[in-house]
């Protein structure tokens, strides 16, 4: 099966790339020696070689996950305004009414 210009063109617009006219005919002979290569690939005997067979792999060995929780380098109270019970303690955000009161005369 050979590639045409058209074939080409066509894929280049679904890929939404534009392609100069004067690189089509260099890739229409690119497309086409990688097609013929694969020809050549299709025909090799490979009836002897078991598809099956793999050859083990030694992998990074991989670590528990229960590493428990992360020491700070600096205590939580240094970098926070208030602290009670273990939570950040933080000004109140204003709400609409009191953004209303404080506008009013």
């Amino acid at each position: 099966m050979a590639v045409t210009q058209a074939d080409v063109i066509h894929v280049a617009e679904l890929a939404r790339l534009a392609l100069p006219a004067e690189r089509l005919d260099h890739l229409v002979s690119e497309l086409n020696g990688i097609l013929a290569h694969m020809d050549v690939l299709e025909k090799t005997d490979t009836s002897a070689i078991d598809s099956n067979v793999s050859v083990p792999v030694d992998s990074t060995p991989l670590r528990s996950d229960s590493s428990g929780p992360l020491p700070m380098l600096t205590s939580r109270e240094s970098f926070a305004p208030s602290i009670r019970d273990g939570f950040f303690i933080v000004p109140r955000l204003a709400t609409h009414e009191d953004a209303a009161a404080d506008t009013a005369p």
